[in-house]
């Protein structure tokens, strides 16, 4: 017997220098010098000038440490939306920002100094906060650069630049020149830890165990002309609270108009409640059956007084609308000085806004016994004095929702101060923005009730903030008669100094060098003033932040889309907004898109104390940047986002899908000249058509995805493609052709036409999801006349039409079908044993009437479509196939692995069938 000859040389067998495992935590890096070396970036916008432009603003981060999963995630968005963007054809630059002031870094500073920081001069200080935010915004960008994310790194917006200082004066001049702002003492957020005001921007609520006491305030008043079965006796109101510490602050109590008030016996003493409230006290206080003396309109009781619990005060009976029956006792204890409420309902009754806590949180000296203390330390004690005095009446505890600080994290309390303000109702500004928010874009489409509660509800917005490091309010205060200078000419005039000096000015530069030479006060007509040394709020900052649009033609006002997290629709989206209203006259963005928060697997909150965070650096130097892009393209980022290490797990499988399938199409493209080769479509193989036609199908899916943000479409669209229609079924059918034909035959460059121009319109529409990956198989693929340098200087492709005709469309649906059938009974044969490998059987098939005529004039393609030797195809009796699994007739040919009878015919090559001993002989090129 002669030696079986080795065939394998003579297969077309796939060559690709695009390896099978990534090796991406080193590849990337790589890429990313390359990119900056030769350029890319500013290539990408020169390719696209002259198109219309697309302005995604970037909502600045804050310069304070590194970044996290939630800031990755955010990133990235904005990445997939530029890159998408450039590659429908926009111009499409990203400029990136960063927010340089505030209370984060000013804390962290704080720590960092210790002790120093009382020696330092305020500018000195200043500096200090600066060079620690310019030290992350230098690590920042690299971080943000690692994740493959294309913008300005060289050229980005800082709020700490004098020019940025300068916009944000001049948009708050607008404020002041529509007559919207205005100083007053009113209560606030104020978070003791840190000793500033705070906006509801930087509040967060958490959960916190509170007091629940029921206090008895006598009543001074005689209700006999009220009702006179209570004249001349001693009636005491109950109010309940759960901020024991506002109690040395009341000055009144609330009564709602329209409800109903009982008077009623409890043992020896007459308490005044809601009546519908009754029973409810009765068993808090141990009255088994409360006699019910008399009852009184809540209207009635206005202008009556009470007697403080433990302060020699009285205190006025005031009517209020909200006051409710849901807690409580319809009695409501109300301090002007801490609560908003309290405040509006002390202005109506010309109360003092009586606030005897200082800014440490301290109670001050006109609170006796408890002066210098703290408030919340002073609850318990409050409390049992109260207990010992006989007016607390009953004690709890109430788990609620309590404001936090955001940064801190600790407690706020509401506390009357002196702060700057813009009032929302003057001149209409609310209604206009509810207007403009009624006809902006939210994605999702819960985002517009969402903001518009928020921006209807919220109180006026305090600007002013007790701090150091940020932008200063430009006000001054007369020397002779106090008054105060605060208006749009001034803020303009301060804004040119901060132009082209920096804000430092303000602390470097006395009063008269910052004011508009001539100045004199509007009352006196003093020209001596001091400064005032409050800092706006970051918020108002940050808000401002659209300025940096409309200087440069690519970088047009207002920007087409602004993307955060949920929580910024009572921040940044609701600060901006209200900046762009006053100044422009509409909001600065179009659309506005949300995105959910970064949790564990578990669903928890991710933190470092609590354990459960993963840092994007551990991710990124173990499995590269694209799994973290890959993990943001997988999920419905406007839901919360699960990361863990399961789900890391499952991004690696399905990126190794995307690679394998792109590595197969590259391999098989090995000799391919695309210019020289391709075969026209009328010419190419029905399969290679079916293929493209869907393949178009899938694209034009994906278009539609991307101009509707819906990244997750996106990647199911492609990972689907590749894992149903190519890898489980084309490319599978496809191996024989491509393997086994002759190099050079029409059969297999259809085939090829085909894989290429899959290749190049995948590569194309993932490369803003998996930009290095689809950068590597770029380069490893052939070139071609229109080839560009760079996937990314590439347009999306335009999805092909008339690919197969109605008629052809369904007689694929057919043959696929048909195939289905057909390979439920090979896996039979094969568990009966009654064939091994597919290629071993030989199928008889009997097709119904119906669909002889979409299947017959096709069955040459049958063998390769079911991946079997042989088939024999008939004619079935019903509207059922039918199908019969055998052996295949003939020897299997050690080149192609078929089985069949024209092995032994070929002289040369008596070991071959016919087919791949023409193949061998060049007779089919």
């Amino acid at each position: 017997m002669g030696q079986v000859r080795d065939y394998k040389e003579t297969l077309n067998l796939p060559r690709t220098p695009f390896a099978m495992k990534a090796k991406l935590a080193a590849m990337e890096p790589e890429m990313l010098r390359r990119w900056e070396e030769t350029g890319l970036y500013a290539k990408i916008l020169a390719s696209r000038r002259g198109r219309p432009a697309f302005v995604l603003h970037d909502g600045p981060p804050y310069a304070n440490g590194h970044i996290h999963l939630g800031t990755a995630m955010n990133k990235i968005l904005k990445d997939f939306i530029v890159k998408s963007k450039t590659m429908e054809g926009y111009l499409a630059p990203y400029l990136p920002g960063w927010d340089c002031h505030g209370l984060p870094i000013e804390i962290h500073v704080d720590k960092a100094l210790g002790e120093r920081k009382n020696d330092l001069p305020l500018t000195a200080f200043r500096e200090e906060c600066r060079a620690y935010a310019l030290k992350f915004i230098e690590i920042q960008r690299e971080e943000f650069r690692r994740l493959g994310v294309f913008g300005e790194w060289a050229r980005p917006y800082l709020t700490i630049d004098p020019s940025y200082e300068a916009d944000v004066l001049r948009f708050l001049a607008s404020f002041f020149e529509a007559g919207d702002v205005f100083k007053g003492k009113r209560p606030v957020h104020w978070c003791p830890s840190c000793r500033t005001a705070l906006a509801e921007a930087e509040i967060v609520y958490k959960d916190k165990t509170s007091s629940s006491i029921y206090v008895k305030f006598p009543l001074v008043s005689d209700l006999g002309a009220l009702a006179p079965v209570l004249r001349g006796r001693a009636v005491s109101v109950i109010i309940w609270t759960t901020t024991p510490w506002t109690l040395p602050a009341n000055l009144a109590v609330a009564f709602h108009p329209e409800y109903e008030y009982a008077a009623f016996e409890a043992g020896t003493e007459i308490y005044l409640a809601a009546k519908r409230l009754v029973p409810v006290l009765a068993e808090l206080l141990g009255v088994a059956s409360p006699k019910i003396l008399a009852t009184i309109e809540g209207r009635s009781l206005e202008g009556l007084k009470a007697r403080h619990p433990f302060i020699d005060r009285e205190s006025l009976f005031v009517l209020a609308d909200y006051v409710t029956l849901g807690d409580g006792t319809g009695c409501v204890h109300t301090a002007p000085g801490h609560g908003y409420e309290d405040y509006l309902t002390g202005l109506a009754y010309g109360l003092e806004i009586y606030t005897p806590v200082d800014d440490a949180g301290n109670f001050t000296s006109d609170v006796p016994g408890y002066a210098g203390m703290n408030v919340f330390a002073a609850n318990p004690v409050i409390n049992a004095d109260m207990a010992s005095s006989g007016s607390l009446l009953h004690e709890g505890t109430i788990g609620h929702s309590y404001p936090h600080c955001w940064r801190c994290k600790n407690p706020v309390i509401f506390r009357a101060t002196s702060q700057w303000f813009i009032s929302l109702d003057k001149t209409g500004l609310r209604k206009r923005a509810l207007e403009e928010i009624a006809g902006l874009r939210w994605i999702p489409e819960w985002g517009r009730e969402r903001i518009a509660g928020m921006m209807a509800n919220r109180p006026d917005w305090c600007i002013s903030r007790q701090r150091s490091w940020g932008v200063p309010i430009p006000a001054f205060v007369c020397r002779a008669c106090g008054e105060i200078l605060a208006d749009a000419t001034t803020t303009r005039h301060v804004a040119g100094i901060f132009e082209s000096s920096g804000s430092n000015a303000w602390f470097l530069k006395e009063a008269a060098e910052l004011l508009p030479d001539g100045t004199a006060c509007p009352r006196c007509g003093g020209t001596a003033f001091d400064k005032e040394n409050d800092i706006l709020d970051v918020w108002f900052e940050s808000g401002a932040s659209h300025g940096v649009l409309g200087k440069r033609s690519d970088l047009p006002w207002p920007a087409d889309v602004y993307i955060e997290g949920h929580d910024q629709h009572r921040g940044w989206f609701n600060s901006s907004l209200l900046v762009g209203l006053e100044a422009r006259g509409r909001s600065p963005y179009r659309t506005c898109i949300t995105h959910g928060f970064v949790l564990d697997e578990q669903g928890r909150a991710m933190s470092k104390s609590a354990g459960n965070a993963v840092e994007p650096r551990e991710v990124i130097d173990r499995n590269g940047a694209e799994l973290l892009r890959l993990w943001v393209a997988m999920l419905n980022y406007k839901e919360d986002a699960p990361f863990g290490e399961e789900i890391l797990q499952r991004l690696v499988e399905a990126y190794r899908k995307i690679r394998n399938t792109w590595r197969f199409l590259l391999g098989n493209l090995d000799g391919f000249d695309p210019d020289r080769d391709a075969v026209p479509e009328a010419e190419m193989e029905f399969l290679d058509r079916w293929a493209l036609d869907k393949a178009a199908e899938v694209g034009a899916k994906i278009l539609e995805a991307y101009k509707a943000y819906e990244y997750h479409q996106v990647f199911h669209a492609v990972y689907n493609h590749f894992s149903v229609d190519l890898s489980a079924f084309y490319l599978d059918v496809l191996k024989d052709r491509l393997y086994c034909s002759a190099r050079r035959s029409v059969a297999r460059r259809s085939a090829q036409t085909a894989l290429f121009r899959i290749l190049t319109d995948t590569l194309r529409l993932l490369a803003p999801i998996l930009p290095f990956t689809a950068e590597e198989a770029w380069g490893a693929m052939p070139g071609f006349q229109a080839k560009e340098e760079s996937v990314h200087l590439a347009v999306f492709p335009e999805p092909a039409r008339g690919l197969l005709t109605p008629e052809e469309r369904t007689a694929a649906e057919a043959l696929l079908a048909l195939r289905e059938r057909v390979l439920k009974e090979l896996e039979k044969a094969r568990e009966e044993k009654a064939i091994g490998n597919s290629l071993e059987a030989g199928v008889k098939v009997g097709i119904p009437a119906s669909s002889a005529g979409l299947i017959e004039p096709r069955q040459d393609l049958l063998p390769a479509l079911f991946i079997v030797s042989e088939v024999e195809l008939g004619r079935a009796p019903g509207e059922e196939p039918t199908v019969i699994v055998g052996r295949a007739a003939g020897g299997k040919c050690p080149r192609c692995w078929n089985y069949s009878p024209s092995i032994g015919t070929a002289a040369d090559h008596p070991d071959l069938c016919r087919r791949c001993a023409d193949v061998v002989r060049g007779s089919n090129g």
